[in-house]
């Protein structure tokens, strides 16, 4: 492939998610030349410069381990980019990097994880990504151009579960069954011993002073997975009720799109989902085969970097033989499988 690129050309990818940032640069004949790894870059939990901060050391630690190679194409996407908004001024805050625009001049694609989740798992024209990690979220997409995305600021957009709300959930009953105004559970004794706290109230009080990161509540995800496993019943509705809102958002989305009557496939990632729990899997397939029959399921195991990857590739008019390459070289790259991230 050459399009008038120069012959040592690289593309440069980046993927972000609640809990940790993944960057790639990759030749043009989809051969990873180098790797970088960072923590968060999701702007709802830094904040926008630290973001950019972030990125910006990322790409720059690429451009080192390459020795300077020329960067015909930046593909850049975030968890926390969810409202158009958000993704236009990001755009223009990280234009004036050099590796932004590169060697081309072309700006870089910039876009929510979201959908490198998506071309991870699927290349069809008709899909649906749900992504369940830290927190939740769904896009889906259509053959024609039309895209179906949500804002995914959590409750206060009508969003449900992901590893931090679900250990919030597990706190909020603990709390309950030890004042007396909700049943017994086995999180009592669970939520403490994750923090190395003496009881619920000492965990109540250090997140109250600020001594424990409210952030940190995504550690008690695989608390409730866990305690579920083991027969209690409060944790056990909180996983049903995840596997519920994943399938919820799919089949709106599906429904969005005027796709639930054909074969369309579901991508599904992100740490909750990625650590496999058999009572969440079951459940999201019990609800798929009543509300979606036609949607079928395609498990995300590669981090999502491999999607940002095959974008950035596809974007300079990458053949297939070079996608293959990449995804044979980005495939390995497993994604996280802690239910926190």
């Amino acid at each position: 492939m050459s399009g008038g690129y120069p012959r040592d050309g690289v593309v440069l990818a980046v993927d972000g998610g609640g809990s940790k940032t993944d960057a790639v640069a990759l030749d043009l004949a989809g051969n990873v030349l180098a790797s970088a790894r960072a923590a968060t870059s999701s702007p709802h939990i830094i904040g926008v410069d630290a973001t950019i901060a972030l990125i910006d050391g990322l790409a720059n630690e690429i451009v080192e381990q390459t020795g300077g190679r020329p960067i015909v194409q930046s593909n850049i996407y975030l968890s926390g980019l969810d409202l158009p908004a958000e993704v236009e001024a990001f755009s223009r805050s990280i234009s004036a990097f050099p590796w932004a625009s590169g060697a081309t001049g072309r700006p870089a694609i910039v876009e929510n994880d979201l959908f490198a989740l998506l071309r991870a798992g699927t290349n069809e024209a008709d899909a649906v990504a749900v992504v369940c990690g830290t927190g939740i979220n769904c896009v889906g997409v259509r053959a024609d151009g039309a895209v179906v995305r949500y804002a995914s600021l959590g409750m206060i957009s009508g969003d449900w579960g992901g590893g931090w709300h679900l250990g919030e959930k597990a706190l909020w009953h603990a709390a309950r069954a030890v004042d007396g105004r909700g049943p017994a559970t086995s999180l009592v004794e669970a939520v403490p011993e994750t923090f190395g706290l003496a009881d619920v109230q000492a965990v109540i009080e250090a997140m109250h002073f600020g001594r424990l990161p409210n952030a940190e509540l995504s550690a008690l995800s695989p608390v409730v997975f866990r305690a579920a496993r083991e027969g209690d019943a409060i944790a056990g509705r909180l996983v049903d009720r995840q596997a519920e809102e994943i399938v919820v958002f799919a089949e709106a989305t599906l429904r969005k799109l005027g796709l639930l009557d054909r074969p369309t496939p579901l991508v599904l990632g992100g740490g909750v989902i990625g650590a496999r729990d058999e009572r969440l899997l079951s459940g999201i397939e019990r609800g798929l085969a009543a509300r979606a029959p036609r949607a079928h399921i395609e498990l995300v195991t590669a981090a999502p970097i491999l999607g940002a990857g095959l974008l950035a590739l596809e974007a300079v008019g990458a053949g297939r033989e070079a996608l293959e390459t990449a995804r044979a070289g980005l495939s390995s790259r497993q994604a996280s499988v802690s239910v926190s991230g």
